[in-house]
Formats: C-alpha cells, structure tokens, sequence
C-alpha cells in the first residue's frame, strides 16, 4: 500500500510536468510543434502521421483541447487522413485519462470532498450517460478530458463512455477539418 502511494505521487508529478511543458509549448512556445513537424514531414509523411499522432495521445495528459492541434494539422495533412488521426489519438487519450483517473482513485478525493456534487452528478450520469458524454464532447467550448477524467473517476460503463466520445468528438472534428477544407 505505501509503494503505491509513492508510484501514485511520482506518477502526479510526472503529470504536471507533462502539463507544465505542454503548456509551456502552446503559450510560449506555439511555432515549436510547428517547425517539429514541418521537420518530421521533411523525412516522411509517415513519420508526420506517427508525430501527429503521438502528440494527439499526449494531448489528454496536458488538458489542451485537441483544436490547436487540428489546426497545425490543417497545415499539413490532406483532410481524410488528419479526421482518422485526430480521431485515433482522441480515443487513446480518452482512454488512457479514464483509466488514468481511476489509477490516482481521483473517484475517492471527489467523494470525500464534493459528497453532495458527486451524488448529483452520478445521478445525472447514470440516467443520461451517452447524450451528456456526447454534448459535452461535442461542445467547442468544454475541454473533452475533464469529462474522460470524471466518467473514469465515477465508473461509468467503458464502452458507453468511448463511444459518446467518439460521435461527439467525431461529429466536432470532422465539422473543423471538412469545413476548413472546404473554406480554405
């Protein structure tokens, strides 16, 4: 029981730095990904699509919504491939941040401090999961990875969970990537 204790508090502080360096990168830093992956595509499209893609399974860890990334995504990828991209690194995300939440037992630090607030949210999720999951993946303006990390600390159904996150984020995605295309 205390190694875990020790392995959950290294793996928390792994995560902030993971957090302070992505947002280190995205607010001080924004040509940074850029000139890296003008520099992967340099070597090969499919080492673009790998960087691409391994960034997009990052992304979850740092809470920055996955638009920024789409968008430098614009500037490279043809339209078909960057949605099936965007989309694989979103499902890796999302599930490596349930499981994530529910390994730092996020779901015992929320009962005990929030008793009245978890037992309504848990309410509401276990009458309506899969149109609250989807709404609120599918909302530009409400980070995806909140969601992933609440549905893992609460034990919501896995496979429920995936796939309202995979129609809304689909649905959300393929409005930006297409319909930039089509504007640009």
């Amino acid at each position: 029981m205390r190694d875990m204790k020790k392995i959950r508090r290294v793996l928390v502080v792994l995560w902030l730095l993971i957090v302070a360096v992505g947002f280190y990168l995205y607010w001080l830093q924004p040509g940074f990904l850029e000139h890296r992956i003008r520099q992967a595509l340099g070597i090969s499209v499919w080492f673009g699509y790998a960087l691409y893609l391994l960034l997009g399974c990052l992304r979850g860890f740092t809470l920055i919504p996955s638009t920024p990334l789409i968008v430098l995504g614009l500037l490279f990828f043809a339209p078909g491939p960057l949605w099936i991209l965007t989309m694989a690194g979103i499902l890796v995300s999302a599930t490596s941040v349930y499981y994530f939440s529910d390994f730092l037992q996020l779901d015992d630090y929320f009962e005990r401090h929030h008793v009245r607030r978890i037992a309504r949210v848990k309410s509401i999720l276990q009458r309506h999961e899969l149109p609250i999951i989807v709404a609120w993946s599918f909302a530009p303006m409400l980070s995806t990875d909140i969601i992933c990390y609440v549905c893992g600390a609460l034990e919501v159904n896995f496979k429920k969970f995936l796939l309202g996150v995979c129609i809304g984020e689909g649905i959300i995605c393929a409005l930006y990537i297409f319909g930039a295309q089509y504007f640009l």
